[in-house]
């Protein structure tokens, strides 16, 4: 059988099955397929280490026939950059270069370069008290001094590196843009600050927009990516705390620590706990997505029917609930479910419990079910104004169409309105899952984490035992209770964790998001 009748032969197996059995059939072959997908990109490297390999021959080549075919003011580029176009009426973008060169020679004099030399031994003298004796006085002054500090060394040194990826960058292009206005000028083509202009604002209008925005995703989350990662191979913890002392480098050991060494009990606690952390997070993230979602899209559907009436009350009364701070809501709805507070309160006095009553926020499993419930009171408005849009822009013909049909209003919401809503806001909810992982404020202001994990044995890892971590804690605020509010801080464990989460959230993203249809079929949206 050939691969076209292999493909048929599964087209019709696929038209065969009823509508859920097609739903399992493509969550269980998306899963059967990953290793098929993973070993295909495995094969597609040697194509795409032979691009890599053009691409590079080409920026060599690039160089060297610059250095062979350039002129005097194309060599002198080599050196000082923009030289060459400066000479040749571009002023303007050559000031930019030479400006450029000139900040990172002083950077590299002033900070960079010292970073870059004290950065394999992060530092080589922290602290240092000693005592001078007052001439006037005669009594001792203990004098402390500060020299290196190991984490200003880490964060000047991952600056100074993408300042030297951008030198090379700008080094680069300067050099064939001198070589390319130097061949124009053979054959009488001038170039002019007029034309940089004209290219600034017009032909790549785009790249001087997308400037300020790259440059904030560069300071506020490439570069703090790079050094929670360097971060997560040293022993930056509560012994080693900047500026009193030094860290160092330590390797693998922080991943040995938590998922390979120690004793067997000590390390198993902390992969049980870690994987019961990992399960909620995941398991929270996935209700507090969709729950918001589908009740907000619904609540949305209710108010936009034609015959309610009073549509702008509710959707004011709706919208009124987001213009209190959602720290005050949940504080307060923590409080009114404590096991002593206004709902417990009532119960008791109408006799239907004793003692501390239901325990809604300090019971392991109500816990959760409470935190999916509140955040759900509290997230429906934001999901119901976006769909409530969304649902506007649906051809009314799609719906009466369907209703001459003889469609049901549950046949018309799975076959009209749901798929355009996933159409649409696909990746609003990637990022609302990805966001839900990292959700800070809905767990810690209702529960804290807690209730706190009990364990068997007295021998517990001090990442569990000294961080209170607890059944409802994420795996956000478990980063939270190891780096703030723990007395033993553990920066580099916290930051191991952190590179997880960066794991599962890029994995889930690129999975997701390259394979909904609002990528794959963009050009099909009316």
């Amino acid at each position: 059988m050939d691969n076209r009748e292999q493909v048929l032969a599964s087209q019709l197996e696929y038209l065969s099955l009823s509508k859920p059995q097609r739903a399992i059939y493509k969550i269980s072959h998306f899963f059967l397929d990953l290793p098929k997908k993973i070993s295909d990109s495995f094969r597609r490297i040697p194509s795409k280490t032979r691009k890599v390999k053009q691409s590079a021959e080409g920026v060599f080549s690039s160089i060297y026939h610059a250095g062979k075919e350039g002129d005097y003011k194309t060599r002198i580029s080599f050196i000082l950059m923009g030289f060459g176009l400066m000479t040749r009426n571009q002023i303007l973008r050559g000031s930019f270069y030479f400006l450029y060169e000139l900040f990172f020679i002083v950077f590299m004099c002033l900070i960079g370069g010292t970073s870059l030399a004290s950065l394999p031994y992060l530092g080589q003298i922290g602290r240092v008290t000693y005592t001078v004796i007052d001439p006037d006085f005669l009594i001792d002054i203990e004098t402390t001094v500060y020299y290196d500090n190991s984490f200003t060394i880490l964060l000047f040194s991952t600056i100074t590196f993408i300042l030297i990826l951008i030198l090379i960058f700008l080094w680069y292009n300067q050099l064939k843009d001198s070589l390319k206005l130097q061949r124009m000028n053979y054959i009488g083509k001038k170039a002019s600050d007029k034309e940089s202009f004209k290219n600034i604002f017009d032909k790549s209008y785009e790249k001087t927009l997308l400037f300020l925005p790259m440059s904030g995703l560069v300071l506020f989350t490439v570069i703090p990516i790079i050094i929670m990662i360097l971060v997560g191979f040293t022993n930056y913890n509560s012994e080693h705390m900047t500026p009193t002392s030094l860290f160092d480098w330590v390797g693998l050991y922080n991943f040995e620590e938590l998922f390979a060494s120690g004793s067997a009990s000590n390390n198993n606690i902390f992969l049980e706990v870690f994987g019961q952390v990992l399960l909620w997070t995941l398991v929270w993230a996935f209700f507090a997505t969709f729950s918001n979602y589908f009740l907000g899209m619904i609540m949305a559907m209710i108010i936009n029917i034609k015959g309610i009436k009073l549509k702008k009350i509710w959707r004011t009364v709706l919208i009124s609930t987001i213009a209190v701070p959602q720290f005050i809501s949940l504080l307060l709805v923590s409080y009114i479910f404590s096991d002593y507070g206004v709902v417990n309160g009532i119960l008791t006095s109408l006799g239907l419990v004793t003692g501390r009553g239901i325990p809604f926020l300090s019971d392991a499993l109500l816990a959760k079910v409470m935190i999916i419930l509140i955040n759900t009171w509290v997230g429906i408005p934001y999901t119901m104004l976006i769909c409530s849009g969304l649902l506007m822009n649906i051809p009314d013909d799609l719906y009466e169409s369907a209703r001459i049909d003889g469609a049901s209003p549950l046949k018309m919401y799975i076959k009209i309105t749901l798929p355009y809503m996933l159409f649409v806001t696909t990746p609003y909810l990637i990022s609302q899952f990805v966001g839900n992982i990292n959700n800070f404020n809905v767990i810690y202001l209702l529960t804290s984490g807690g209730p706190a994990f009990s364990y068997p044995v007295a021998d517990v890892p001090y990442q569990v035992s000294s961080t209170g971590v607890g059944h409802t804690d994420l795996l956000i605020t478990w980063i939270y209770k190891m780096t703030v509010t723990s007395n033993s801080k553990d920066y580099g464990a916290a930051s191991v964790i952190g590179l997880l989460i960066f794991a599962v959230v890029a994995v889930i993203s690129l999975i997701f998001y390259n394979r909904s249809n609002s990528v794959k079929n963009e050009e099909e949206f009316q």
